[in-house]
């Protein structure tokens, strides 16, 4: 069955584009001092958060390759539209970050600032690896990386569709296997080098588990929202509530895995007490400690008061309630670690912010949409197909 973008869908992701542009233009009137470094902080926050879920849904379509998993066959097209947002999103984030290196990191990345690492001792000692032409490089591979396996994912999906058989599914195999080496690796050098390094000064062994934790369960939630709307529009017929309750109970792991791993985090460094850890902590509680608290709570909480039971993770109503709080919530975990170490007590959250995250979740809900119409919504000659239709547990 072909997916046609509705006048109502275009309508809303319209309304957001141009209410977030509205948004956007009257903040930017009253931004005051450090204007472009807000912009440009607002700028990397929701370019790597959008992006940051496409490449969730790229690391659970490589993961369900190469674990052979069945179930997932029915919802598959629907994470490869999640991930088709790939190239739009490295494109925003290639022209912030490129903005930002040539403003000489623009008081996010100071230790692109020759004259703060002239007189920072610490900052020269790890000089060799955060300079720019690495920074590039590193980003560069990141990038070409995910965008290579994705198209290959995505042209044997469709090329699977025209010809049946299982040579495209052990290819997807192993190819699946190998991206996950990758991202093994990536998924956390690229936590340090975007989000780690504007607190140049501060490191974790666990952030990056942390951030791709983050972006898991975002990736999850955003899925099974789609899932949810073609659902209701008369789309995927065979998609029961055991396909449903499976994409719950992932939303509900990940989001213990991602409050497992903050806390091991907050511990860790609360209890050593040691200034050169502690500092991370100190400047978000002291000046952001209703957000920082709430945020966790929200993420921690939500998911597992409400999603414990298995009749909540198969409601339509509960399960949507819930994931827009926890993409709410982890944007705002985005927000934190980017905003706070590079703006530190005097950043904003306003108008501005607002419009901004409106804009690009316009324009992210529109790629996926138009993701969407360019195959079947479900998968036509997948080996797992039968088994995909009748999953029961």
């Amino acid at each position: 069955m072909e997916f046609k973008i509705s006048n109502k869908a275009k309508l809303v992701t319209l309304v957001l584009i141009v209410t977030g542009a509205l948004f956007t233009g009257i903040g930017a009137m009253f931004l005051g001092d450090h204007a472009a470094q807000r912009v440009l902080t607002n700028g990397l926050t929701n370019s790597l958060f959008f992006l940051f879920i496409s490449l969730g849904a790229l690391f659970f379509l490589a993961l369900q390759y190469a674990t052979e998993t069945a179930w997932y066959v029915m919802v598959k097209r629907i994470i490869e539209s999640v991930a088709g947002y790939l190239p739009v999103g490295i494109l925003f984030l290639v022209v912030v970050l490129a903005i930002i290196t040539l403003m000489d990191g623009a008081h996010i990345y100071i230790w692109m600032d020759q004259n703060v690492v002239e007189h920072d001792a610490i900052i020269r000692g790890k000089a060799a690896y955060l300079n720019k032409g690495f920074f590039w490089f590193r980003t560069v591979a990141y990038l070409l990386t995910y965008y290579l396996f994705y198209t290959g994912f995505r042209k044997r999906s469709l090329e699977e569709d025209k010809v049946g058989g299982t040579d495209i599914h052990f290819k997807n195999y192993k190819k699946g296997a190998l991206f996950l080496v990758f991202f093994a690796v990536f998924s956390s050098m690229q936590s340090w080098d975007w989000i780690m390094s504007i607190d140049v000064h501060w490191f974790s062994t666990l952030f990056g588990w942390y951030v791709f934790s983050g972006m898991w369960v975002s990736a999850m939630v955003t899925i099974i929202l789609v899932t949810f709307y073609l659902k209701k529009l008369g789309y995927l017929p065979h998609v029961n509530d055991s396909h449903i309750h499976d994409i719950g109970k992932w939303v509900f792991a990940i989001s213990f895995l991602w409050s497992y791993l903050w806390f091991s985090q907050y511990m860790l460094i609360w209890y050593a007490n040691m200034p050169e850890e502690v500092t991370y902590y100190v400047a978000r509680i002291e000046d952001y400690k209703i957000l920082y608290f709430g945020m966790f709570f929200i993420n921690f909480a939500f998911p597992m008061l409400i999603l414990m039971s298995r009749d909540a993770k198969r409601n339509v109503g509960i399960m949507t309630f819930v994931g827009l709080v926890i993409i709410a919530g982890h944007w705002m975990d985005l927000y934190l670690m980017v905003t706070v170490g590079s703006m530190g007590p005097t950043s904003h959250f306003g108008i501005f912010e607002i419009g901004m995250a409106l804009l690009m979740l316009g324009v992210f809900m529109r790629i996926v949409l138009i993701n969407l119409t360019k195959a079947p919504v479900s998968p036509l000659n997948h080996p797992y197909l039968d088994e995909s239709i009748h999953h029961e547990i």
